[in-house]
């Protein structure tokens, strides 16, 4: 008698695997699809994006900690790029966790189908697998988490060479003499705060008018203020109106968006980072009640479709953040709700956001821009990593911690870091935006001395008029 799951997730990334993961504690039949190469679980997260990246930036920090080592009393001699070794590393970081992420599968009694998943009619999931052979799986409730990929479009056609997206700067076997950076979003700026480390020239071009332009606004003019210290070239408000691939590289030609004069750059290498693209084609959407705008899948807050018994979490969702840890929260939403619990919806305010170059930036909650566009008084308070003891020590010194709160109550709307470990002292922020929390609440909150986390406290007494080391 053939089996039939209680759910079959289709894609094994950080929404995948998570929503398996949490499907088998709670005793459902559960299944996952995968159609990477060679079996591999993890999805872009793990194989190809945050992960890997991750480890390639640590290697970047090391390199600049001994630049300045003997600063501080250590002397370690020159300091030279082995990238060879440095993608080994990156390689066997990128395997043990794929390796976790299998037995915590295999832990919770999850059966992995290795091919690619597609919907084949009601409660039904087809697996085509490598050889071209295909089975159905019988399924009661089907989550779709199949991710994205980088966006890519025509004008700039990537050749994996020279022209390149983060799936290919990931495995460049070639240290690039001068990168061009197209986006200075979160993915840009990771890997230009990478090769800039490792000694390249890297130029940044970004559309809009700012760097990091999700960020708040202050926040993103320190962040060009540091890149610009680093030595990065940094051009906004301006399009790569063309590449060209030539003898020496790459091409570029520049032209600002206010129609002031273009400029071209030749560089050995560039980087597409524009955004990604859900991967929501060939998967079986048509004709089912799934509805799809711009390849972007719609949910309700439990990440029901239009099509009963489907469900999407991740990338693919509409609306929602292209974030590992979003898609992992949904998927929990989307399992309890399958197997009959109440789970309370994602308040994506909530969702934190953090890019890992150096300066670091970690935020969570409203800008100042769009508290004020909310139609709140507000109440700000800042305070520099400068005045913070421990920040002195470790030699990072760069950044602010910034509280957005409203006046009237004092409850804390949204709090925006950059500068040393911003990426972890976010996390102290999540409690207090779900318990609304206030400034005064924070300001009697004891922060242990000497922490980098003082600079938290601190941002909290200076919304309140009174910081104490500023």
């Amino acid at each position: 008698m053939a089996t039939t799951y209680d759910v079959v997730i289709i894609g094994s990334g950080p929404g995948g695997y998570v929503a398996a993961i949490r499907a088998g504690q709670l005793g459902l039949k559960t299944a996952v699809v995968e159609k990477d190469a060679g079996g591999r679980l993890g999805g872009t997260c793990l194989l190809r994006g945050c992960i890997p990246t991750k480890s390639m930036l640590h290697s970047a920090e090391l390199a600049d900690h001994a630049r300045h080592a003997s600063d501080f009393g250590v002397n370690v001699g020159d300091v030279s790029i082995d990238l060879a070794k440095v993608l080994k590393r990156k390689d066997r970081v990128v395997k043990q966790n794929a390796g976790g992420v299998a037995y915590l599968l295999k832990k919770n009694n999850v059966t992995v189908f290795n091919g690619f998943g597609r919907l084949a009619g009601p409660r039904k999931v087809e697996v085509e697998k490598a050889d071209g052979t295909k089975e159905i799986v019988a399924t009661r409730h089907v989550i779709l988490a199949t991710g994205s990929d980088p966006r890519r479009l025509p004008m700039f056609e990537i050749n994996g060479e020279t022209i390149l997206s983060s799936d290919e700067l990931l495995e460049l076997k070639t240290m690039p003499k001068h990168l061009l950076v197209l986006g200075a979003g979160a993915v840009g700026v990771e890997f230009a705060s990478v090769f800039r480390s490792f000694g390249a020239d890297v130029t940044i071009v970004e559309l809009m008018d700012r760097m990091v332009p999700l960020e708040d606004e202050e926040v993103s003019k320190e962040f060009a203020k540091a890149y610009n210290k680093r030595g990065i070239k940094v051009h906004t408000s301006t399009k790569c109106a063309s590449l060209e691939v030539t003898p020496k590289g790459v091409k570029a030609r520049l032209e600002p968006v206010d129609g002031g004069k273009a400029s071209n750059v030749t560089v050995s290498h560039c980087l597409v980072a524009i955004g990604r693209q859900p991967l929501t084609t060939k998967i079986g959407l048509e004709g089912t009640g799934v509805v799809v705008e711009r390849d972007f899948v719609h949910t309700d807050e439990y990440g029901r479709t239009g099509e009963p018994g489907v469900y999407a979490i991740g990338d693919i969702v509409a609306g929602t953040p292209l974030l590992a840890h979003a898609a992992s929260a949904e998927a929990m939403v989307a399992v309890e709700h399958i197997a009959g619990l109440n789970p309370e919806p994602i308040n994506y305010l909530h969702v934190p956001n953090c890019t890992y170059s150096w300066p670091e930036v970690g935020s969570l909650g409203l800008t100042e821009a769009k508290a004020k566009e909310a139609g709140y008084e507000l109440q700000i308070g800042q305070f520099p990593f400068t005045a913070v003891g421990k920040a002195k020590v470790v030699g990072d010194t760069t950044g602010f911690v910034k509280i957005v709160a409203d006046a009237k109550y004092g409850e804390i709307l949204g709090v925006h870091i950059i500068g040393p470990r911003a990426t972890d002292l976010i996390a102290e922020v999540g409690p207090l935006l779900k318990l609304e929390c206030t400034v005064e609440e924070l300001a009697r909150t004891i922060h242990a001395h000497p922490t980098l986390s003082e600079a938290v406290v601190e941002a909290a007494h200076a919304a309140l008029g009174h910081a104490i080391h500023m």
